[in-house]
């Protein structure tokens, strides 16, 4: 593959994350809040705890730094995960009256599946970027880079890539104690549903 080709299948996939993960998301948390639909709020304040990760990911890439490529892989994997896993909120979802904002959710979702798991599938080959700093350093991986450095220029024009990354860092232990936390004691407690017991 020509590092031009390259270079606009990663731009596109950005541009397609944006659309995807964050302003569909937004408008329909925003709808759903609206129309009262506390299922479909629960859900997205789920898939937007989880899909921080994404945004962890860009500032690990900001920052030059290698495990960017499996996080962003593990996102991919856990978003489709985390909307479809609760057996509690997908009855409430399923059993709600025709609407149009259930039909635009539930597009959404499996649209968004789609995409993050043909995203992770087609993700692969770049792990042996984080794996390797002599492959980080080549052109197939720094091409990943382009699009979270012209954000930065964009949103974060003075400061230095390094202390971006090193808050990238910090959010990852968090999301990762978090995310223990989640896996060992609250799923075990809780199961499939979203409810707290």
């Amino acid at each position: 593959m020509s590092q031009e080709l390259l270079q606009s299948l990663v731009w596109m996939d950005y541009r397609l994350a944006v659309v995807f993960t964050v302003i569909l998301p937004l408008i329909l948390l925003v709808w759903a809040l609206f129309q009262r639909a506390e299922a479909m709020q629960r859900l997205m304040i789920i898939y937007w705890r989880v899909a921080s990760l994404l945004a962890i990911t860009v500032y690990l890439m900001i920052g030059n730094l290698p495990i960017s490529f499996m996080t962003g892989v593990l996102a991919r994997i856990l978003i489709p995960l985390s909307l479809w896993f609760w057996v509690d909120l997908n009855e409430e979802i399923d059993e709600q009256p025709r609407s149009r904002l259930k039909f635009v959710f539930n597009s959404w979702r499996w649209a968004v599946s789609l995409y993050c798991v043909l995203g992770a599938l087609a993700s692969l080959p770049f792990l042996s970027c984080a794996l390797s700093r002599q492959t980080f350093a080549t052109p197939f991986c720094q091409v990943w880079l382009d699009p979270p450095l012209g954000f930065k220029n964009i949103v974060h024009p003075g400061y230095r890539p390094e202390f971006l990354g090193f808050l990238a860092i910090v959010a990852l232990v968090i999301y990762v104690l978090y995310f223990g936390y989640f896996v060992l004691v609250r799923l075990g407690r809780q199961g499939r549903s979203a409810m707290e017991q």
